[in-house]
């Protein structure tokens, strides 16, 4: 069977692989003001930073391959709630680090002189709040993983035509 690969897949293929790069890139390679390689390197050690790339490398890795073995035919049940469930819980780490101590400021105390270290010379587009602020590199990669999900739960939710001919 051909497959009919929809728009929305491909922008959530390339999304995942956004994420992914910037996984692999955001603690070992300098990009400017985006990063601070050195800041990093100095707040945490190198089997640290092997052990946190790792993690999100493999995450996302996971989330590529399953959304290519199903791209353009129907995804199961399993997969549909994998691709939705699992993103959603790393935005939800995401939104735990950064959004609610910076809106709110719910744990931003503990954060603060962290991120100062590690951030504070990054580049950032939004105003300090409650001490800290979330630099543009990963502003970026927060909106790209929200894009995702929407992308998987609009996926999830329709049927191309082609895949509705072959049931």
């Amino acid at each position: 069977m051909k497959r009919s690969i929809r728009i929305s897949e491909r922008l959530l293929l390339l999304g995942y692989s956004l994420i992914l790069v910037f996984m692999i890139v955001q603690d070992w390679i300098p990009i400017g003001t985006l990063n601070d390689v050195d800041a990093i390197h100095a707040s945490r050690s190198i089997n640290e930073l092997i052990i946190v790339t790792l993690i999100g490398v493999i995450q996302i890795v996971i989330l590529i391959a399953l959304t290519a073995l199903f791209v353009g035919k129907r995804y199961p049940l399993w997969a549909k709630l994998w691709l939705i469930i699992h993103p959603s819980f790393i935005f939800s780490g995401a939104l735990l680090d950064w959004w609610i101590p910076y809106v709110f400021g719910y744990g931003a105390e503990e954060r603060v002189a962290t991120y100062t270290e590690m951030f504070g010379d990054t580049h950032s587009f939004l105003p300090t709040m409650n001490g800290i602020v979330p630099n543009t590199i990963h502003t970026m990669f927060h909106i790209i993983l929200l894009i995702c999900i929407i992308l998987t739960v609009y996926i999830s939710f329709t049927n191309s035509s082609s895949v509705k001919k072959s049931r």
